[in-house]
């Protein structure tokens, strides 16, 4: 069955919601895997995606997030500040283009930015992209309006990240000031504002196994090409600090079966690394093919010059 799935979506058919099921509960698990990484290599070839991000703004979040740090509703004790200085960003965005990393995204807390502050961070933008052209500018600011979102574009963003975070089903459950509804409506704006969409999820809060397929199937159904894959990273304060962790055949399993459901896009390491780094290159093996590279928001990230030798050692041509 995984070879006959495998074959049907290398010759561009799509896999229903009762197949990546099949998919998922399928005991050879290797197969899977392996089966993910053919259909990656030769839908999209070996190219390995990076992208860094810069906390812009941190903490006194208006929102009830259950996994999330940032959250005013919650004791997280972080360090809580407003926007970032142009200096700072400027900064971040020449270390990151030393390196050699694709993607740079300035990222703020709070359900959605002022407009005073979308102003400010056109004007970072625009002094980024006259200084370094290579990069590659995103944008993950909440629940924006479409004419802040086409200020974003005209200043040289490119991109816009919105999380879905799970499935509509089971969202209510982790966050009840805002809905899936609200982000769709997001991610649409963005697209009719000319923008790319940069949107996934987090994996280990509680979810079944069905809310990650719908999740999947929800993405593809928005044409998202760029799918950050989250690991919940318990944090100590929030409501779901001691939630389980989850095994690392359910980890490598939902990989392999986004990439079933995503057969062109770009599946990326994001949140909960640390907590996966034992299993990184089998996952990279069972379709992964970006990342998020340096420092995260509030948990610890990878280095990036380690991370850059760890894909070109697996055969990866950073892109």
């Amino acid at each position: 069955m995984i070879e006959e799935l495998k074959e049907k979506v290398l010759a561009g058919g799509q896999v229903s919601r009762e197949e990546a099921l099949l998919l998922a509960r399928d005991g050879d698990k290797q197969g899977l895997y392996r089966a993910a990484g053919e259909i990656r290599d030769r839908r999209v070839g070996r190219g390995f995606d990076t992208c860094s991000i810069i906390n812009a703004r941190s903490g006194k979040c208006s929102e009830n997030c259950k996994w999330c740090a940032q959250s005013a509703h919650f004791h997280t004790h972080i360090e809580e500040y407003d926007l970032v200085d142009e200096s700072t960003c400027l900064q971040l965005a020449a270390a990151n283009s030393r390196y050699g990393v694709g993607k740079f995204s300035f990222v703020t807390s709070g359900r959605t930015l002022s407009d005073r502050n979308v102003e400010r961070i056109c004007h970072y933008a625009k002094e980024i992209g006259e200084q370094f052209p290579d990069l590659h500018l995103c944008a993950s600011m909440g629940l924006l309006r479409k004419e802040q979102l086409q200020r974003l574009r005209e200043a040289g963003i490119r991109r816009y990240h919105c999380n879905l975070e799970t499935s509509a089903r089971y969202f209510p459950s982790l966050c009840t000031t805002h809905t899936t509804d609200e982000k769709v409506a997001t991610i649409r704006a963005a697209q009719e504002a000319g923008m790319e969409i940069c949107s996934g999820g987090i994996i280990g809060m509680g979810e079944t196994l069905e809310d990650r397929i719908d999740l999947a199937l929800m993405l593809r159904d928005l044409g998202i090409r760029s799918i950050p894959i989250n690991v919940l990273s318990p944090i100590p304060g929030t409501p779901l600090e001691h939630m389980p962790p989850l095994t690392d055949e359910e980890v490598l399993t939902t990989v392999a079966v986004f990439r079933f459901i995503h057969p062109d896009a770009y599946l990326r390491f994001a949140g909960g690394r640390k907590l996966i780094a034992h299993i990184e290159e089998d996952a990279i093996r069972a379709g992964i093919n970006a990342a998020i590279v340096g420092d995260l928001l509030t948990t610890v990230g990878s280095k990036v010059a380690e991370d850059m030798e760890k894909v070109k050692a697996l055969g990866f041509t950073i892109q």
